[in-house]
């Protein structure tokens, strides 16, 4: 079963640099699996994001089963991964499931380097 979330866009191999590297807004990128548990945890956290910081920040998610060459490419080890891209540049990385309000304090740091 594939983890869908409202406001969270799935990105691939081929759209990456694309839906990621060239955006004009900041990208937090989910790297996760659908027999993640703690991914399926963090889905709803990820849709409030995205809700609430949709002019300031655009949140997608990537399968790292189906899309091995990025998520070696950032050195993905565990799920779920999350990385804030800022210019085509990794700027925040953050391992696990956290509750939406250190999720946005995590962000707003991030955000405002």
């Amino acid at each position: 079963m594939t983890i869908k979330t409202d406001g969270v866009a799935g990105v691939t191999d081929a759209d990456f640099g694309t839906e990621v590297l060239d955006a004009p807004l900041p990208v937090l990128v989910q790297f996760t699996a659908d027999w993640c548990g703690p991914c399926r945890q963090l889905a709803p956290v990820l849709g409030a994001v995205a809700r609430e910081e949709a002019g300031r920040l655009k949140v997608v998610r990537l399968d790292v089963d189906a899309n091995p060459e990025t998520t070696v490419r950032y050195g993905v080890l565990s799920t779920p991964t999350l990385m804030v891209f800022r210019a085509g540049e990794p700027v925040a990385s953050m391992v696990g499931a956290r509750p939406r309000r250190r999720l946005l304090q995590e962000l707003d740091s991030a955000l405002s380097r």
